[in-house]
């Protein structure tokens, strides 16, 4: 079964409801050749939506992402971010031309500024976004770790374009996102990311155990199925071991039922 795919946001952008996060990849030299195929296998299972940062690995993730996209640029969705450190008018456009340079390409699909800064004032990082939009050095404007005062700050900051994205921490034992953020954003057409999908994986027996059993599938995969199960809703696992791979591509092949989803909800 190929992927799901949906609309990102009010972008209208087809992208895979899973795609592939890269924290702490680019970290050791002697990795680099595991997580390059691991990217490349998730690529060919139809995980085509990349999340990196600048700050991963000091800039390595970024050179991972590179050297796994290669000659197959125009089948992903690449996301990277700004540090709010470097979130100035300048120092934006700097960092999105570095992380250009390291990611080998000549624009990137989504460009988030990591957190809320407290030195550089948001209508300075919009500006610097809606020009890099411009200059076609990327197609849209996200942010990460945003609450919904957040969200209308930089909402009022943008001129021209509209907030794509809001990436988020979403897990099983953390869906603070549900209250305020999640409801927030599907009014906006802002799509919700969820990093980390897959922590603090105690929540892994009792219910989703069972359901996972009954579903001939496993408690990470029902985990993801839970976290993507509304349109909004994307989720970028990371996954260095191709095995976890294959496991997170074939998470949706299947539909948790409305009991499932009652039972997974109260019990988590």
């Amino acid at each position: 079964m190929a992927m799901i795919r949906r609309p990102f946001g009010s972008t209208r952008v087809s992208v895979s409801a899973i795609g592939q996060g890269t924290w702490r990849m680019g970290e050791s030299r002697g990795a680099e050749k595991e997580e390059i195929a691991a990217l490349r296998l998730g690529i060919e299972l139809g995980l085509t939506h990349i999340d990196t940062a600048e700050m991963y690995g000091d800039g390595g993730a970024e050179r991972v992402v590179g050297r796994a996209v290669a000659g197959r640029r125009a089948e992903v969705f690449i996301a990277t971010k700004v540090l709010p450190k470097n979130a100035s008018y300048a120092g934006t456009l700097r960092a999105c031309e570095n992380s250009l340079r390291r990611l080998g390409t000549d624009y990137v699909d989504l460009y988030l500024l990591h957190w809320w800064s407290g030195t550089h004032p948001i209508g300075e990082t919009m500006k610097a976004m809606e020009e890099m939009v411009r200059r076609g050095l990327v197609r849209f404007i996200g942010v990460s770790n945003f609450d919904v005062g957040e969200l209308k700050a930089t909402q009022a900051a943008l001129t021209r374009e509209r907030l794509a994205s809001n990436q988020v921490l979403y897990h099983l034992r953390d869906r603070g996102i549900e209250k305020k953020i999640l409801p927030y954003c599907e009014a906006h057409g802002i799509a919700v990311v969820g990093y980390t999908p897959l922590a603090r994986g105690g929540f892994l027996r009792g219910v989703v155990a069972e359901i996972a059993k009954r579903c001939g599938r496993t408690p990470r995969q029902v985990a993801l199925n839970f976290l993507t199960r509304r349109p909004s809703l994307f989720t970028i696992p990371k996954a260095s071991r191709p095995e976890h791979v294959r496991e997170n591509a074939a998470a949706l092949d299947f539909a948790l039922s409305p009991e499932d989803l009652k039972a997974i909800d109260a019990a988590s």
